[in-house]
């Protein structure tokens, strides 16, 4: 059995059973990851894989339990690299996240501004896309920290440590009704008007829809978009009221629109980050996490490391106060 092998078939499975997909990301031929696979079936005594004719069209079950444990031993075959990159470049190396736009265009940027002038020789990718996309790539080891909101069930192989609690504002033109209201904006007075807001799944979209659903209302969303600067330009256009993240609004860029404080009327929304649980962490990686969320020193989250599951992590941190944005 060879690490190799064991690397084509996890990564035959990430590129959805396409081996020429596979063949072409390992810069490989595809006979050949053919030929390893198959090798290594032989050795184990058990088909990895179901096939019909020449075409990979299934997992087995006992495939499954194999690429799992392949997937491991990948990963700590990573930070055995990365233990001895800490010792022998300990400011050089790279820094992978994956998080969706609202975090990458409004919260990271002075943290990574500051984390790029003390760690110039570390190379860092930024790589947005969905809950469902960012998970991914977390477990695959594509990327070293999820950062996300929404859809917290899809990293349950990661250690998810909260960072901050985050709120909304409804946001309308100038001339809008609601900017004339004179008093706390209720959910009744955004059910009457059209809605842009978040695509299901984006940025704490859930808490919008449990707040109307608790008031027996359906909103009445007409445009939804992952983006809050393009969900801003259509409130301009008079499309309808927006309902986005307070963190997204600029008293300066948006001066041309009326934010109101929702606060009271959705409940906040918690931004974790996360990593494979047992990933060995370089120094600067702690140092990353810690200006992201101040309250996550190194101690912490190795102790947090340390827990058996995500709910034990949950109760980690019920006593602490986490900022809010």
């Amino acid at each position: 059995m060879k690490l190799q092998q064991l690397r084509y078939i996890v990564e035959v499975l990430n590129h959805n059973l396409n081996v020429s997909a596979t063949a072409e990301s390992l810069y490989t031929s595809q006979p050949g990851i053919s030929k390893q696979v198959r090798m290594l079936e032989d050795e184990l005594g058990i088909q990895v894989f179901g096939r019909s004719g020449k075409h990979l069209t299934h997992v087995t079950p006992a495939g499954r339990d194999v690429i799992e444990i392949a997937q491991q031993i990948l990963a700590k075959v990573e930070s055995i690299k990365a233990v001895a990159k800490e010792h022998t470049l300990p400011d050089q190396g790279k820094l992978n996240i994956a998080t969706t736009h609202t975090q990458a265009r409004y919260a990271l940027p002075p943290v990574i501004s500051g984390f790029m002038q003390k760690y110039p020789k570390v190379s860092l990718h930024m790589h947005q896309g969905s809950p469902q996309q960012i998970s991914e790539a977390a477990s695959r080891g594509e990327a070293d920290f999820a950062i996300a909101t929404e859809a917290l069930h899809l990293y349950s192989d990661l250690v998810m440590l909260p960072c901050y609690h985050w709120n909304r504002s409804v946001i309308v033109r100038q001339d809008h009704p609601l900017a004339q209201l004179g008093r706390k904006i209720a959910v009744e007075d955004v059910a009457q008007h059209p809605i842009v807001t978040y695509v299901f799944g984006f940025t704490g979209r859930s808490e919008l829809d449990r707040a109307f659903g608790a008031k027996g209302l359906e909103p009445r969303i007409v445009f939804t978009a992952t983006d809050a600067d393009v969900l801003k330009t259509y409130v301009r256009l008079g499309l309808g009221v927006g309902v986005i993240a307070s963190m997204a609004i600029d008293p300066q860029l948006d001066k041309d629109l009326v934010a109101l404080d929702a606060s009271h009327l959705f409940e906040a929304s918690t931004t974790k980050i996360g990593f494979r649980k047992g990933a060995f962490l370089r120094t600067y990686m702690y140092d990353f996490i810690e200006r992201f969320a101040p309250h996550l020193t190194k101690d912490v989250v190795e102790r947090a490391n340390l827990l058996r599951n995500q709910e034990e992590i949950d109760r980690m941190f019920d006593s602490f106060v986490l900022p809010v944005r």
